[in-house]
């Protein structure tokens, strides 16, 4: 396994957008089920 894999410290610029990118990501799964 790369050590990119396993660094779980991520960096993120702003939480706030957390909720808007789920709701994209639901959208875009439903929109194209082969993202599943």
């Amino acid at each position: 396994m790369s050590s990119f894999a396993q660094r779980r410290d991520w960096r993120v610029a702003d939480l706030s957008l957390a909720p808007f990118g789920r709701k994209e990501i639901h959208l875009a799964e439903h929109e194209m089920p082969g993202l599943r």
